[in-house]
């Protein structure tokens, strides 16, 4: 069900979501948490509020969506309310903010907030340079970013870096879950012998590349180096280095990753590039701080300075792909 409340008040939609509620029956407490999304009103909004639908059926929330709308027009909230086949496991109520009141998020939040849930800020394209401090971020217990959909996915990555607090994550890193596994695995098979040293390759703007260098030189506390590639997409390879040989992932395809190590035989692995749903599913299953990924994002200061080597003189297409 879907229905469209134009030049509307916070106050009636709150009115409109208890109406609906006495009437079908759907019960609020039922809801293990409140996402807010935080996005432009533009045409990628419908597919981030279908991944919150997917999510939400591991996890029955309230997604609260506000879209900025037009900063130059009249001052106006359009809001409209999914529930039932429209809204996976959740209830959506989207905001669509104009003039004045597209910088006026938190105040057209606050009265929509289920009382004593936890609230988990996403904003799935560009985010606040600090999301702790963002009047949304402020809310949030857990606050989702995420760097590869940033202009410049990179600097981006740096300014999380800096801004960190507990809470803060980014779907760069839930990106790596796969790849990270399957290293651990590799390491518990013998020979049982130290890594000395890491190279991780990837796409020269790819944040999730990053993250992998920065975590693997944190925990193995071994040079590690960032190659950079044109060649492929978000994650291409990763050697770790052993005196009986090195462990090698290579994925040139982004599907299938193959699996190289002395005394095993070769593995082929599925190794598909995470979508943004399995992501946020994922994501929205802690809302306790995420130590891994902020010693990772430590762990970029540690990156062999200047042993990244540059690909040959091919301007590369512009990409905002993760891992």
């Amino acid at each position: 069900m879907i229905i469209d409340l134009p030049s509307t008040t916070t106050s009636q939609v709150n009115r409109k979501m208890v109406e609906l509620r006495e009437r079908g029956g759907a019960v609020a407490l039922g809801r293990v948490l409140t996402l807010v999304i935080v996005d432009d009103d533009g045409e990628h909004l419908e597919a981030h509020i279908d991944a919150a639908n997917e999510a939400s059926r591991e996890h029955p929330c309230r997604v609260i969506v506000l879209a900025r709308g037009s900063r130059t027009a009249a001052a106006r909230i359009d809001a409209q309310i999914r529930v039932g086949g429209d809204a996976g496991a959740s209830e959506v109520i989207i905001l669509r903010l104009y003039g004045p009141l597209a910088s006026q998020g938190q105040s057209a939040v606050i009265p929509l907030l289920l009382p004593d849930a936890p609230i988990v800020a996403w904003w799935p394209s560009s985010g606040p340079k600090v999301p702790s401090q963002d009047p949304i971020g402020e809310l949030a217990q857990r606050r989702i970013t995420d760097s590869a959909a940033e202009r410049n996915p990179i600097r981006a990555l740096g300014a999380r870096r800096k801004a960190y607090v507990p809470g803060d994550t980014d779907l760069a890193w839930t990106r790596l879950t796969n790849w990270r596994a399957q290293l651990v695995a590799a390491l518990d098979l013998p020979p049982y012998e130290k890594v000395s040293a890491a190279t991780v390759t990837g796409e020269a703007d790819s944040p999730s590349t990053e993250l992998l260098a920065g975590w693997l030189a944190e925990y193995l506390k071994v040079p590690v180096r960032r190659v950079k590639t044109t060649t492929a997409q978000g994650i291409v390879s990763v050697a770790l280095e052993r005196r009986s040989g090195a462990i090698e992932l290579h994925r040139p395809d982004g599907k299938i990753g193959t699996l190289m190590q002395p005394g095993q035989p070769t593995r082929r692995i599925a190794l598909h590039r995470r979508n943004t749903k399995d992501c946020l599913i994922e994501e929205l299953r802690r809302l306790d701080p995420d130590e891994i990924f902020e010693a990772s994002l430590q762990g970029l200061d540690k990156l062999a300075s200047g042993a990244a080597k540059k690909a040959p003189a091919k301007k590369p297409a512009k990409s905002k792909a993760g891992a």
